[in-house]
């Protein structure tokens, strides 16, 4: 029998905490009665939100009142002392306490914490930050989002493995298709870290992956390629990018099909259609960034999502941990 994964939880970490996170936790565990949550927050606040009589091995509290807040810098987090809820939450996964850590928090706070307790994985220089995206098959996996402002070729190189690594813990039965994210598609286009990255992925043999050379922002969604490479800063303007023109699509959307009778009466018409397109939009459903490079798997909740978005990075906690990323990586990274 298989030993239960265990999830180390910032309960006290985003808008709207604890109350949404053991929302999540308990719309989670519906369909995961294979995992623990290690639960690290104010432990009388907790308690209101679980059911009168709920199991203390499965939903295991472990109380402080301390906690990051959004408006605390990187440093002052590190410093506010070891006791809050993150970095208790880290803390459990680099004493094998827990499999894999999460949190809505502070994302600079995470970031530094992380980097503190956590080592990274051996000729890895950077982590980085990846996240899913939707395209027109499935999901991409991008990375770096903005863990890293500035990086070299070996960088790109390593989010390449690390990436796909992912990807194929995800989606374990696809393959995994690379590209990195470039001013053009032609060879000569983009600088020369990009360029020699290029060329290095061009000529080795990557048995985990596939390479595509490179992807402009506008086919990003397209499908053909599902792991898109690129430095923290530019990735992160992609990122914000995408975010607001779906927020403006929906909205834009949605008005148009409330504002009058005859657009009240087209969206009654095409309501399975235009719930299907909503649904393909629902941040929601890709809710779960992974600081990946690091010894152990390390989630990032949006902030702002709610219960059912903060349940589905859970759910990446838990496939991250059952398809072995971590040692995926390191299998690759080696070669």
């Amino acid at each position: 029998m298989l030993s239960k994964i265990k999830i180390a939880v910032d309960a006290m970490g985003g808008e709207n905490s604890p109350k949404k996170v053991i929302h999540g936790i308990l719309e989670n565990y519906k369909e995961n009665k294979d995992v623990i949550y290690n639960i690290f927050g104010d432990k009388e606040k907790i308690e209101l939100l679980l059911p009168k009589n709920y199991d203390k091995k499965t939903f295991h509290i472990i109380d402080t009142k301390n906690k990051i807040l959004d408006t605390d810098s990187p440093l002052s987090a590190a410093k506010k002392g070891k006791d809050t809820s993150m970095w208790l939450t880290i803390q459990s996964v680099k004493n094998n306490e827990s499999d894999v850590a999460i949190s809505a928090g502070n994302t600079g706070a995470l970031f530094v914490i992380s980097k503190l307790n956590l080592k990274m994985i051996e000729n890895i220089d950077k982590p980085a930050l990846s996240a899913l995206w939707p395209n027109k098959n499935n999901f991409n996996v991008v990375l770096d989002l903005g863990a890293n402002i500035e990086c070299n070729d070996k960088n790109l190189i390593d989010f390449s493995i690390m990436g796909s690594s992912l990807y194929k813990s995800l989606y374990p039965n696809d393959e995994a298709e690379v590209a990195i994210l470039n001013i053009g598609s032609e060879e000569l286009k983009g600088n020369e870290i990009i360029k020699k990255a290029y060329q290095e992925l061009n000529n080795r043999k990557n048995k985990n992956f596939n390479f595509h050379g490179y992807i402009e922002g506008n086919h990003i969604m397209d499908g053909k390629v599902n792991v898109i490479v690129t430095d923290g800063f530019t990735g992160n303007i992609a990122l914000k990018t995408a975010e607001g023109t779906a927020n403006f699509i929906v909205k834009e959307f949605k008005d148009s099909m409330t504002s009058n009778i005859l657009g009240k009466l087209s969206s009654l018409i095409n309501f399975k259609n235009l719930n299907k397109v909503k649904k393909k939009l629902d941040p929601r459903l890709y809710n779960g960034a992974i600081l990946i490079g690091l010894n152990s798997p390390v989630i990032k909740s949006h902030g702002s999502t709610d219960y059912i978005g903060f349940s589905y990075s859970l759910n990446v906690c838990i496939k991250v941990v059952k398809n072995n990323l971590i040692q995926k990586i390191k299998d690759n990274i080696s070669r």
